[in-house]
C-alpha cells in the first residue's frame, strides 16, 4: 500500500511539474505563488515536524533551528562565493554554469526531500495503516508544490528546459524509491528531524533571497502578494488537515 501511494504521490509531482511548465507569461504570479508555498511548507510542515523529532536542545536552542541555520548560510555562502566569481567575468570567461550550479544544487535538496516524504510514507505505515495513510495524503498534497518548485527552479537559475525536465522526472520517481526503502529500513528519528531542518533553512533562503526578488522585479503587483499569500494558505491548510 505504501508504494502504491507513492505512485499516486509521483503523478502529483508530474501534476505540479506540468503547469509549472505552462505559465507563460505569467512568470511572476508562478514565482510568488512558489514563493509562499515554499515559505508554508518552511513554517507549517518542516519546522514543525522537526522540532518534534529532535531533541535534546543545545543551550535552550532546538537543534532543529539549529540545522535550519546552517541551512540557511550553507546556500547563502555558496551563491555569495558564486557571485565573487560572476564580477571577474571579464578575466575568467563566463561563469554562468555556476549559477545553474546553484539551481540544480536547490533542485537536488528538493529530490532527495520527495525521497524522504516517500520514506516517509513506508514508516508510517510500519506504525500503521491509519498513519501511513495521514502521512501520504499530506506527502501527496505537499508534492504537487515540490513538482512545481522541482521544475521552477533549475530554470531560475538558468538552466536548459531539458534538465530542468530531467530533474522534475527524477523528483517524481524519488518517493517510490522512498517508500521502498521506508518498507524495509527504519531510521531514528533524531537524524531526520535534523534533516528536516537543515532543508527549512535551505528553502527559506530561497524564497526570501531569490525567488521574491525576482517575483516583484519590475512593476509593482498586488497581485505577486496576492499569490504569495495564497500559496502560504495552501500549505496551512494542507498541514491543518494533516493534523
Amino acid at each position: 500500500m505504501a508504494i502504491v501511494l507513492a505512485f499516486v504521490s509521483m503523478c502529483s509531482t508530474l501534476l505540479g511539474g506540468l503547469i509549472a511548465m505552462r505559465v507563460g507569461e505569467r512568470r511572476r504570479l508562478v514565482l510568488g505563488l512558489a514563493a509562499g508555498v515554499m515559505l508554508g511548507v518552511v513554517f507549517f510542515d518542516l519546522l514543525p515536524e522537526a522540532l518534534i523529532e529532535t531533541r535534546p536542545p543545545v543551550h535552550g536552542v532546538p537543534v532543529a533551528l539549529l540545522a535550519a541555520v546552517v541551512g540557511f548560510f550553507t546556500i547563502h555562502i555558496i551563491e555569495r562565493e558564486m557571485a565573487i566569481h560572476r564580477g571577474h567575468e571579464g578575466e575568467y570567461g563566463s561563469h554562468t554554469h555556476d549559477l545553474e550550479s546553484v539551481g540544480l544544487l536547490a533542485a537536488a535538496g528538493l529530490v532527495f526531500h520527495s525521497m524522504l516524504d516517500g520514506f516517509g510514507i513506508g514508516i508510517g505505515f510500519q506504525a500503521g495503516a491509519s498513519v501511513g495513510i495521514a502521512v501520504a495524503i499530506a506527502v501527496i498534497c505537499h508534492d504537487f508544490a515540490d513538482g512545481f518548485n522541482a521544475f521552477t527552479i533549475p530554470t531560475l537559475y538558468g538552466n536548459a528546459r531539458r534538465r530542468a525536465l530531467l530533474v522534475l522526472l527524477l523528483d517524481a520517481l524519488a518517493p517510490v524509491a522512498g517508500a521502498v526503502l521506508g518498507t524495509v529500513l527504519t531510521v531514528p528519528a533524531e537524524f531526520a528531524g535534523l534533516y528536516l531542518g537543515y532543508f527549512a533553512g535551505f528553502l527559506l533562503y530561497l524564497a526570501t533571497a531569490d525567488i521574491l526578488p525576482e517575483a516583484h522585479a519590475g512593476r509593482p503587483s498586488r497581485a505577486v502578494l496576492f499569490y504569495m499569500l495564497a500559496g502560504a494558505a495552501l500549505m496551512f491548510l494542507v498541514a491543518a488537515l494533516n493534523n
